[in-house]
């Protein structure tokens, strides 16, 4: 008999993906459409860092036992409310690495080339006459908030463009060959180009403020692919405005999906909804690292990818 499987994000492709094989509850305006017995009969639920799950939706599903997270970050799941409920927790650790790294380059290329103004200035039907040549884009540093699966992604890449790799951490990475920095600020004073890698939540909440774009400097680019929470968005807006810094690449925003109408106005900033870790690929390895989650679960053996509180648990049990 198939596994019944709640989800409560909108992307259609895990849907698809995953009612092909559980019996899909589709939960993405909440849980009161469920009948007691459906309720009862779902163990799993299928989230997002940025949906989550807290502990009401954990009680509004009685039997619930596994809360899977499509992507790596999942700060939007109350890990400690699951554990305390006795609620297994894994995520799609990694399996978006390569495409949020192609997406981080090609922000940082548009940013610093700035290809949407040229795109458009093209399609005007104005050349190139009046306008300021833009800076090269290799020979330069770029800095690395963030040492995981992302930002060794996008090390490996910036390696092809002659980019030196500077990064910062929560601890140095002894088997890779880049400059470790102790710390955001001094990362910050020493590169071109700053990219926000780091996943969201109280450790992270404001890291990039003012002081480190006053840092970064009126020659230094920001990107984020982390999370929105990660950057101060009225200091970067202040930043952009005053030319504090040269420009930046964002796909993450503090209130998205509503974007600050402050960025929007501003032409030295490079804006893409959230789509740093969305390809087809991607999602068909979530959605396998899920299935082989939930058989891992079903069976009663050790999950293939928990969150780390969950590893530490097995470790201290």
């Amino acid at each position: 008999m198939p596994q019944h499987v709640a989800i409560n994000i909108k992307t259609r492709a895990y849907h698809t993906l995953l009612g092909a094989h559980y019996t899909l509850h589709d939960c993405t305006e909440g849980y009161g459409h469920l009948s007691e017995e459906e309720r009862a009969e779902i163990r799993v639920l299928v989230t997002a860092g940025f949906k989550g799950a807290k502990g009401p939706d954990m009680d509004a599903l009685p039997n619930l036992g596994l809360i899977c997270c499509v992507g790596t970050g999942y700060e939007g799941i109350d890990v400690a409310a699951a554990i305390e409920r006795g609620i297994k927790v894994s995520h799609g650790a990694g399996v978006n690495a390569g495409a949020v790294a192609d997406h981080t380059m090609a922000l940082l290329l548009s940013a610093v080339r700035r290809i949407p103004h040229q795109d458009r200035l093209t399609r005007s039907g104005a050349w190139n006459y009046g306008e300021t040549p833009r800076p090269l884009f290799s020979r330069r540093k770029i800095g690395l908030y963030g040492m995981g699966g992302i930002g060794a992604a996008v090390a490996r890449r910036a390696a092809g463009f002659d980019l030196e790799v500077l990064y910062h951490s929560r601890t140095p990475k002894d088997d890779l060959p880049y400059a470790y920095v102790p710390s955001l600020l001094e990362l910050a004073e020493r590169c071109d180009y700053l990219v926000a890698c780091v996943p969201g939540g109280p450790a992270t909440q404001h890291a990039v403020n003012a002081e480190v774009l006053q840092a970064l400097g009126p020659k230094g680019y920001l990107i984020n692919v982390g999370r929105g929470s990660v950057v101060d968005t009225d200091a970067l807006i202040a930043a952009l405005q005053s030319g504090g810094i040269a420009g930046a690449g964002l796909d993450v925003y503090e209130t998205e999906p509503e974007v600050p109408e402050a960025l929007i106005a501003l032409e030295n900033v490079v804006l893409t909804p959230h789509m740093a870790g969305n390809a087809p690929e991607v999602q068909e390895m979530a959605a396998d690292l899920i299935r082989e989650n939930i058989a891992a679960f079903t069976s009663g053996a050790d999950l293939v990818s928990p969150v780390p509180e969950m590893k530490a648990l097995a470790t201290a049990g």
